[in-house]
């Protein structure tokens, strides 16, 4: 399935400019506000999960961020990120990998996610994703999911997600996690559409 997953998304991004897909953001809204929410600072380790060609990083390192991972399947996207940063690209990490067959070897303060979880349609990679964020995440530290919202778009770049609310969010996470904040975001896509985002954040207790 990995190689599959990363197929689809190396043609994605390698096909497609970046401000033509959906999901394109210039300014990181409401992620930037969520990381504030949560006492982020700029020694704060963040990590950005399916973050490929994401603008995040970007306005982290503006921002004087010193601890920025960006972790995706598809290098063609690590890629784009590296070359619209320049030189500033020495100053994140960068991590190519499936997620749900990743183990991190360190912990974060932050772990990001804006529509990657999503795509996990499959109980047994939601798990697997789920074990990467506990090994990978402090006690303490915050985990920000984006997903599409119960009313939002059932599908994304020609593939099925999972629409999420906090509630199923917290049932996949378990007791481990406490609910800090729950907000909509309506998403203005490229082309003037809305999506409808659900923002969910949790702390790890434990």
């Amino acid at each position: 399935m990995s190689d599959e997953r990363t197929a689809h998304w190396d043609n994605i991004y390698g096909t497609k400019a970046e401000d033509s897909v959906s999901w394109f953001q210039d300014t990181p809204e409401p992620s930037l506000s969520l990381l504030k929410l949560v006492g982020a600072m700029p020694t704060s380790a963040i990590i950005d999960i399916g973050g490929g060609a994401s603008h995040l990083v970007d306005a982290l390192l503006d921002l004087g961020f010193v601890d920025v991972t960006v972790l995706d399947l598809s290098q063609t996207a690590l890629d784009a990120d590296k070359a619209r940063l320049g030189a500033a690209a020495g100053d994140a990490k960068w991590i190519c990998a499936d997620v749900t067959e990743w183990r991190p070897g360190r912990r974060y303060d932050v772990w990001h996610d804006r529509a990657a979880f999503h795509f996990l349609t499959d109980p047994a990679d939601q798990a697997l994703y789920s074990a990467a964020l506990v090994q990978g995440l402090a006690i303490g530290g915050h985990v920000i999911f984006g997903t599409f919202a119960p009313d939002g778009p059932e599908k994304c770049s020609g593939l099925p997600i999972v629409r999420h609310d906090a509630s199923s969010i917290g049932k996949i996470l378990g007791d481990g996690f406490e609910l800090v904040d729950s907000r909509r975001h309506d998403h203005r896509t490229p082309w003037d559409s809305v999506q409808q985002f659900q923002f969910s954040t949790f702390r790890r207790r434990h």
